[in-house]
């Protein structure tokens, strides 16, 4: 499989002045992976190191975090020469080990010739639990799980590539039918690496659900590995309930609905813990769309999941719930898939971005926008429509107002464009998106 952000290694690798680089992102969304194909693919040499539960690792951070007696160490322990420039030196779950993670100062102030990459599940809270993040010592890069255009190239969909490549977006109606049907595939199947390459390798849909469900299980278990006591049962109430609200029509987290009498105050922890880990994300309200968003964000919200495939796993849709040939199927759970699916999209495509929605003053009558997107001095408002589907009153009293220089409504309807308003197929958004940040 493929990952663009292989590129982006690529790029810190021949960067003169690199430090050592964290790569952030919820569990198994395939962080190992993608570290040990960029070092068997760039380097000559690759030492791998996993700070889960290994005693003699830990044992050699104990003592002072001298880079030269570390390298001597690690040497020793993978029984392998380390070479400046040649040798990749991996550090996983880096978070079980918080002297490692100071170390990764010392290594970039005094002996930068190493190249050193850090993963760790679980490292969004770790680091910001301590006070011993080497702030400003370290390169970072956020892994989201596989986008569309990945999915599609792991699967062999080549021809998709092409029309991407070219930007002729005019003439993606050629393959329209068999890209909207892989779309529905990708509802189901999500871009959790496994379930991909499972479905890639053989289009065991009873397997790729076993997968999955083992992958929100194992999310389960580290609520209660990695969070204190009484916090467990509200992380896991959070959680389970973010289907029921994306279910609503107003679909603005509400408290109550997880039980009756809930308040924030009560839950504000487990949504943070979560937010850090990755495993949701957080779409703020706006009501004034001025630079830069995050001064002008409210304190209501929405929760998505980290996965479109995770949350059709978790509401028990099956194929054929996503496959019907009626394209009105995708209103199906009130188009929330399809909100989810844009905001992966977005999510990958802008680099971890903070994205809002946008809701006007209720006394000038209600209008909503599904998701604003702050990107090189300019807001950009994006409308989801789960089918074909062009009428989008809301996104034309915000451009009524606003005047944006690219709005964008994504649907299963062709490519259009009209003056500032861009009609931009679901399959085609994370690539467009792309395109417009070039510009």
């Amino acid at each position: 499989m493929k990952r663009k952000v292989l590129q982006e290694l690529i790029n810190w690798k021949n960067n003169p002045d690199k430090m050592p680089l964290i790569i952030e992102g919820a569990r198994q969304v395939g962080k190992t992976w993608l570290i040990k194909e960029f070092g068997a693919k760039y380097y000559q040499n690759t030492v791998y190191f996993n700070f889960d539960d290994n005693r003699k690792l830990h044992k050699l951070f104990k003592q002072d975090l001298n880079p030269d007696r570390l390298i001597s160490e690690f040497e020793l322990l993978s029984g392998s020469k380390i070479t400046p420039h040649d040798t990749l030196i991996i550090f996983d779950e880096i978070q079980e080990c918080n002297r490692a993670l100071v170390s990764l100062k010392y290594f970039c102030e005094t002996a930068p010739q190493y190249h050193i990459v850090s993963a760790g599940s679980l490292l969004g809270v770790a680091i910001y639990r301590e006070n011993s993040f080497p702030v400003g010592k370290v390169n970072t890069i956020q892994l989201y799980p596989m986008t569309f255009a990945e999915f599609l190239e792991a699967t062999g969909e080549t021809r998709y590539q092409s029309i991407l490549e070219k930007q002729a977006y005019n003439s993606a109606y050629v393959l329209e039918d068999e890209l909207i049907g892989h779309l529905k595939y990708y509802y189901f199947v999500g871009g959790m690496p496994k379930a991909v390459h499972a479905f890639a390798s053989k289009h065991n849909l009873e397997e790729i659900r076993s997968i999955q469900k083992d992958i929100l299980s194992n999310y389960e278990r580290d609520f209660s590995k990695h969070i204190d006591a009484p916090s467990i049962p509200k992380v896991g109430q959070i959680w389970t309930s973010i289907p029921n609200q994306l279910a609503r029509e107003n679909k603005q987290f509400v408290y109550r609905e997880i039980k009756e009498g809930a308040r924030a105050s009560q839950y504000e922890s487990a949504i943070y813990w979560l937010s850090k880990v990755g495993l949701i994300y957080a779409v703020h309200k706006i009501e004034t769309p001025n630079l830069p968003l995050s001064a002008y964000k409210k304190e209501a919200f929405k929760l998505y999941m980290l996965d479109v495939g995770l949350l059709s796993t978790l509401v028990d849709l099956t194929i054929q719930n996503l496959t019907n040939p009626d394209p009105e199927v995708f209103n199906h759970f009130k188009g929330s898939l399809t909100e989810q699916f844009v905001l992966q999209e977005l999510k990958a495509a802008c680099c971890g971005k903070e994205i809002f929605y946008w809701m006007n003053d209720r006394k000038k009558g209600v209008a909503e926008v599904d998701f604003l997107l702050q990107y090189n001095g300019e807001i950009i408002p994006i409308e989801a429509k789960a089918s074909v589907n062009l009428k989008a009153k809301s996104l034309r009293v915000y451009i009524d107002y606003h005047n944006p220089r690219v709005a964008i409504r994504t649907s299963l309807s062709r490519y259009g464009r009209n003056k500032n308003l861009y009609d931009i197929p679901l399959y085609l958004l994370g690539e467009f998106i792309n395109i417009v940040k070039k510009k």
